[in-house]
């Protein structure tokens, strides 16, 4: 290929193509880069020449990877976590290297290509494991803090690794005073620059931000990324260290959230190209004639990671359950696994035949990745019986809080806005019994209650619901505002009792009709609330009267939520005395009742100008709010009356009478 704008076009044009193929069957970018660089690489079509400026644009790949680690490292999460990270994941890491070392030993690899072996084969997926908890519904589960702990270890772990893998390359010879040096020369480095660089780079940042163009920010972004990865350089150290140093610092700024969104494309394209040039390296024919190894080192990855992990995450407190499953999501290679033989290939601390065979094996763990977690869940069941007596000592401490409770509220998370909640039910003496599936909070939080219980359990289980008294309370409200978890729990606890009143809490109004199609009464946006306190607060600072303000956020919250009236009382209701107080009450219409097959303006025709109405119907997983005059009543309809104590009971009886 002569021209190097028909190269580029071609380049693009396989990657636009295997990409997209890729998003399509939910398989990672990186895999449909790899294919590319396969495919048109000097081992098979040999349009992409193998040259030096191609390994160096690849480079930057890495160098921009490493940026980004760096930049979504928190030193808080870091600290909050330190026993799962420094605990778990280096035992998981450390392990792993030596037991796929050892294999590479007795396979008979030198001892530096045995090292690198096991360094690679040892990393998991940090996209891949999140995007699968991300789509079973298990971010806030108790198996995403194991998983994240390892996989935030291991992106740290690749930090020394690129400093002192390059010690085992052929004629490298380092002695153990050279390797001193340089680990003399990174110990001042970072302290210099974790020491000093913060201020510097906090006030740079901030003149730069001053001139309001987002071209001139970019580019600083830039700048600063390449100017530390250079400095590294100068010192004899690897380029990514100084990226993932510029990536650390600027990630305690104000300014983080400006440059990911600045840096992400140029970290996508440069990434593509690193792992084009790893794709390039594969050999197809030699693959295909050496799949015997390939399936062996397939089998010993994917086995041995799991035997490794498995055992250490019981050990750290987890169910037999869980375990499998935390195993199974980080089994896998990851991508930094690549960048690692790509190091040891390029230092001759491993040969071509056995980079090429660990390349493929790792490449087709990580096209398995999604089907492990499904594999897990049938070994679970197959053992669930030996696992039920741990799962049903849990069961049994939330029957025994909720055995007496009668019209008590279970509240389904007990984070910040579960708390709020249970201190306001316990200043109305109404009982309460909590689920959260944080052991540590629940441990922080037992005995802190007067009137209510806060226990141990997963509140998308049916038979937590069950325990906690789903059949006998007054309402359910899942606290936390994650969707798919609040739609497992409305599934579940309709299922327990189809009536029973469920309040869920979301940040936004995106998703309201689809909880509230799924069973909700009533959703709760954070939006709509922290707009109406903003709102109301502005009123009063520009002099309108307490009494209008209170008027025009009650209008705004009866229009938004169609049970408002019966939830929350404003100084302006005056309804005070218990007589009169307006109430919510539910009718569930038997096919005997009397409204069946009529329309509700003939029932309604009777009770105009009375203090009772229709507040909603709900008909299967749908609901409608306030009926028109041709609504007609069916069997199954169940009938929320809004009104005083008098109506509501009179026209109770006119429907079902």
């Amino acid at each position: 290929m002569n021209s190097p704008l028909a190269l580029i076009v071609i380049v693009l044009a396989a990657s636009v193509l295997s990409v997209g193929i890729c998003r399509r069957l939910g398989l990672p970018s990186l895999l449909g880069y790899l294919i590319v660089g396969m495919l048109l690489g000097p081992q098979a079509f040999k349009l992409i020449p193998d040259s030096e400026q191609a390994r160096a644009t690849a480079e930057y790949g890495i160098v921009f990877l490493m940026f980004s680690i760096g930049l979504e490292f928190s030193l808080p999460q870091f600290r909050s976590m330190r026993r799962l990270v420094m605990g778990l994941g280096s035992a998981q890491y450390v392990l792993s290297l030596l037991l796929f070392a050892l294999l590479a030993l007795a396979l008979s690899q030198t001892l530096a290509s045995s090292i690198v072996l096991g360094a690679a084969l040892a990393m998991s997926s940090t996209a891949i494991g999140v995007k699968l908890l991300a789509e079973r519904n298990e971010l806030s589960s108790p198996i995403a803090k194991p998983v994240i702990g390892v996989l935030l270890f291991q992106d740290l772990a690749v930090v020394p690794l690129l400093i002192l893998l390059p010690a085992l390359g052929v004629g490298a010879g380092m002695t153990a005073m050279e390797i001193g040096w340089i680990a003399l020369k990174v110990v001042v480095l970072l302290g210099v620059l974790l020491g000093f660089g913060q201020p510097v780079l906090r006030g740079w940042f901030r003149i730069v931000a001053q001139r309001k163009t987002s071209e001139l920010f970019m580019l600083n972004v830039l700048l600063v990324t390449l100017f530390l990865a250079w400095l590294c350089h100068l010192a004899g150290l690897p380029h990514a260290l100084g990226a993932f140093v510029a990536g650390m610092l600027i990630a305690e700024t104000e300014y983080k959230h400006q440059v990911e969104d600045d840096i992400r494309p140029f970290r996508d394209v440069l990434l593509g190209m690193f792992f084009i040039s790893v794709g390039m390296q594969l050999d197809g024919p030699f693959v295909a004639s050496q799949l015997g190894w390939v399936l062996l080192t397939l089998v010993l990855l994917l086995v041995g990671k799991a035997l490794v992990l498995q055992p250490l995450a019981r050990r750290f407190g987890m169910k037999t359950a869980d375990a499998n499953i935390v195993a199974s999501l980080l089994a896998t290679s990851g991508e930094f696994g690549f960048v690692i033989l790509t190091l040891g290939m390029t230092t001759g601390a491993l040969d071509a035949r056995a980079s090429q065979i660990a390349i493929a094996a790792m490449l087709i763990s990580m096209l398995a990745a999604p089907f492990l977690p499904r594999l897990a869940e049938r070994i679970n069941k197959r053992i669930m019986a030996n696992d039920f007596l741990a799962r049903s000592a849990d069961i049994f401490k939330i029957a025994t809080e909720s055995m007496e409770r009668q019209d008590h509220v279970i509240i389904c998370g007990y984070g910040r806005s579960g708390q709020f909640l249970a201190r306001l039910l316990e200043a109305e003496q109404v009982r309460f019994v909590a689920l959260d599936n944080d052991p540590e909070r629940v441990r922080e939080a037992m005995g802190s209650s007067a009137s209510g219980n806060v226990v141990f359990g997963d509140a998308q289980r049916r038979e937590a619901l069950i325990a906690a008294g789903a059949e006998r309370a007054s309402a359910l409200v899942v606290s936390f505002a994650d969707v798919d978890a609040a739609l497992k729990i409305i599934a579940t606890a309709k299922a327990i009792r189809p009536e029973l009143p469920i309040v869920v809490r979301t940040t936004d109004d995106e998703p309201i009709e689809k909880l509230l199609a799924a069973g909700a009464t009533e959703v709760v946006p954070e939006i709509l609330e922290g707009s109406l306190m903003l709102a109301s607060h502005s009123l009063l600072l520009l002099g309108t009267p307490l009494s209008q303000v209170l008027r025009r956020i009650r209008a705004v919250r009866e229009e938004r939520y169609s049970l408002f009236q019966g939830f929350y009382r404003g100084a302006s209701d005056g309804n005070e005395a218990e007589a009169d107080a307006r109430v919510l009450h539910t009718v569930h219409l038997a096919p005997s009742a009397n409204a069946v097959g009529r329309p509700w303006g003939e029932i309604a025709a009777t009770f105009r100008g009375s203090d009772v109405e229709i507040s909603q119907v709900r008909r299967g997983g749908r609901r409608l709010t306030r009926p028109d005059e041709d609504f007609v009543f069916e069997a199954g309809d169940a009938v929320v009356l809004l009104g005083t104590q008098t109506g509501v009971a009179s026209l109770e009886l006119h429907l079902i009478g």
